[in-house]
């Protein structure tokens, strides 16, 4: 993956994550002022919304992934075009050494 959308990435889960963390301290701490029974409910309203954005969260890197191996497809089919040979995608290491289990 290029290491731009690799920043992009964790830049956008890491903003999603502190935001809804945020908004999520404010409802509680809003809800445990006015209401004492309120608490509870406002918890698990705002572990249900984060939970949602787990679930987003997956669905958007999965439509990222999908997206850079439609983008390797074309660039592949650019290259034939072209006349030149395409490097399997295994080839592509980037000097990162596989000396660990995956």
């Amino acid at each position: 993956m290029h290491p731009v959308a690799l920043v992009g990435t964790a830049a956008g889960r890491l903003a999603h994550h502190t935001i809804s963390g945020v908004v999520g301290v404010m409802i509680i701490k809003g809800a445990a002022k006015r209401l004492p029974q309120a608490k509870p409910a406002a918890r698990k309203a705002v572990v249900g919304s984060l939970a949602g954005g787990i679930v987003a969260g997956r669905w958007l890197a999965s439509a990222a992934e999908d997206a850079r191996l439609k983008a390797g497809d074309v660039l592949a089919e650019a290259r034939t075009s072209l006349g030149e040979e395409v490097p399997p995608p295994s080839a592509a290491t980037d000097g990162h050494e596989h000396d660990h289990e995956h």
